[in-house]
């Protein structure tokens, strides 16, 4: 049996059609997992570690910027050592102040749960992030780096939005809006590449989102299809602030290695110190995947895939317009300073031709009509959902907080080490 495919060069046979497969389920499972445990498990891999690209990259073990990629276990930090999240505004939030419905997200930390505020009757996404795993990974900076992005976000419609946080003895909530139109990955697996308009589409709302970002002298640093979901009329929300480096200024530039594999520019792989175009390469890397299915240097070796982004000439096929293959080529220059958005941020990129069909201020507003509606009939409504999250149960202990007879030691310092997280925006936001 063969399968006519525009993307092949003739006939696609059976046996390669399943070996593409078994690539695009390696890629998805491998993507899943955290930037530190994937560099763990290529180097455990002997193969892979002989690779001289490879070599380089994973000689990591004193990073600038030390709470990244440190995997060891560390005790909690002393009184002197802990990070003060801001001030205190919503003590008296708890657990118990909700209905936790389901399972929507995991992560490193924690889980991300559907659910209802018994007063209110509105429902919202919590994060819970379990405090002794954060302290465990020297995570610290990077929760409170979360939270600080997420407090700057509410003027932005394309950026989820933090209501408030608390925490327990042992973990860490925020309370986020819920967003139930799926992930942009989610969406990308089920049909494998998007019309070129569409991806115009969902590019310009990103767009708009890193610049604002930008604006603020962030650097986001973690953008792939998994951190951007489209809300219930289809426009894009991008979520996910743990990796954002905050106080980058125009021209400014920091050097920690972190990210996710498939999207790792070029001068983040050499750990060359990088500035706020990296968020456009990112850009690239994702508007080629929307285009084609796969990023754009994609290898299941990552061996190869790591030197074909340092090294391998872009390559588009012809399917696509003039203008979105200047935008790539632009967005996806290994050179950062030549790089689309080098010289004027944002402005570069809203500037492009690809984007002169975009109403800017249109698309701002939300004035311009999605060309995808999920089409979800309510907040119970989670078609869109990976049935592996949405079907496990809800642990008892999400919903309460420790009894006081139980609380260890350890739970007691980790508990200290958050002093100041909870956070509730002031009365005249609401007004």
């Amino acid at each position: 049996m063969t399968v006519k495919t525009e993307a092949a060069r003739g006939t696609l046979t059976y046996s390669k059609m399943r070996g593409m497969v078994a690539i695009l389920i390696a890629f998805m499972k491998q993507r899943r997992m955290g930037l530190n445990d994937f560099i763990q498990k290529i180097a455990n891999n002997s193969y892979a570690c002989k690779h001289p690209e490879v070599q380089s990259i994973l000689k990591i073990s004193q990073p600038q910027e030390p709470e990244l990629m440190n995997a060891n276990p560390s005790p909690p930090p002393s009184p002197s050592q802990q990070i003060n999240l801001g001030p205190s505004s919503n003590p008296h939030a708890k657990p118990s102040d909700f209905h936790f419905l389901k399972v929507i997200g995991k992560g490193s930390f924690g889980k991300v749960l559907l659910a209802r505020h018994k007063a209110e009757e509105a429902f919202y996404a919590v994060k819970v992030l379990q405090k002794k795993a954060i302290l465990k990974k020297k995570e610290e900076k990077h929760i409170m780096s979360e939270r600080n992005v997420l407090l700057k976000n509410v003027k932005h419609p394309f950026l989820v939005g933090l209501h408030f946080s608390f925490q327990t003895a042992d973990k860490l909530y925020f309370v986020l809006d819920y967003i139930n139109g799926g992930e942009l990955f989610y969406h990308l697996q089920r049909e494998r590449c998007f019309l070129e308009p569409r991806a115009r589409f969902y590019a310009a709302e990103i767009a708009s989102a890193l610049g604002y970002l930008h604006s603020l002298n962030i650097v986001y640093r973690d953008l792939k299809p998994e951190n951007i979901l489209l809300d219930s009329q289809g426009h894009i929300v991008l979520t996910d602030f743990g990796l954002c480096k905050e106080n980058i200024e125009h021209n400014g530039t920091t050097s920690t290695f972190c990210g996710t594999p498939e999207y790792l520019a070029p001068e983040v792989l050499h750990k060359q110190p990088y500035d706020r175009t990296v968020d456009w390469w990112c850009l690239g890397a994702v508007l080629y995947e929307m285009l084609y299915g796969l990023p754009p240097f994609y290898s299941r070796n990552t061996a190869e895939m790591y030197d074909n982004i340092l090294n391998k000439p872009l390559q588009l096929k012809p399917n696509i317009t003039n203008s979105a293959r200047h935008l790539l080529e632009g967005l996806l220059q290994k050179d950062r300073t030549k790089r689309l958005g080098a010289k004027e941020d944002f402005l570069e990129i809203k500037n492009h031709i690809f984007f002169s069909l975009i109403n800017w201020d249109d698309l701002i507003n939300k004035k311009i009509t999605p060309p995808f509606n999920p089409n979800v009939s309510g907040p119970s409504d989670l078609r869109h959902f990976d049935p592996e999250f949405t079907e496990e149960p809800v642990p008892n202990s999400i919903g309460r907080s420790p009894d006081s007879i139980l609380v260890t030691a350890s739970v007691k310092e980790a508990a200290e080490a958050f002093l100041g997280f909870s956070y509730a925006p002031p009365m005249d936001s609401f007004l």
